[in-house]
């Protein structure tokens, strides 16, 4: 993966070094797997018992949570935001609109991909699977596009095994 610019690099050294379960999901996940899409965005799933840690570690970045940790707790949700806009899921788990399945964090994170960013610096993101099961969520026009993208990228990938 290629570095792009030092916001994101920041960004992801932070998550890197925050101690944080910290997942990449969304469209920039699809970019660090090599998917072509663009996004200007980062959308992040976080363990909701490590809200804090991830706050901390951003916080020399000058990225400031919009909502505190019990609020976001309570939400299931919250943004970071600077010049970056990071949206923070914290659920343990959530349900695909099309399949009605429960997708959890801790079976996500255990099945994650570690891929390095830069030297030091990995990025965790779910398995192709999983980020499908992500884009399930919300179902959007977008969220089609996106799995039929990241289903062509898994066949591609079982193709050349």
């Amino acid at each position: 993966m290629q570095a792009t610019g030092p916001e994101e690099d920041e960004l992801f050294a932070a998550l890197a070094r925050s101690g944080a379960r910290v997942l990449l999901i969304g469209r920039q996940a699809m970019i660090v797997l090599g998917v072509p899409v663009m996004t200007s965005d980062y959308d992040l799933w976080v363990h909701i018992d490590d809200i804090d840690r991830l706050n901390a570690a951003v916080d020399p970045i000058g990225l400031v949570p919009n909502r505190t940790s019990a609020e976001a707790r309570q939400r299931g949700r919250y943004v970071l935001e600077n010049d970056l806009h990071v949206d923070v899921m914290v659920a343990r788990a959530a349900t695909t609109k099309d399949t009605d399945e429960k997708v959890g964090f801790d079976d996500v994170w255990a099945r994650r991909q570690s891929l390095s960013y830069a030297p030091g610096v990995d990025v965790a993101v779910p398995t192709l699977d999983d980020l499908i099961r992500t884009k399930r969520w919300a179902l959007r026009q977008k969220d089609i596009s996106d799995i039929q993208l990241l289903e062509a990228l898994r066949r591609t990938r079982t193709e050349g095994q």
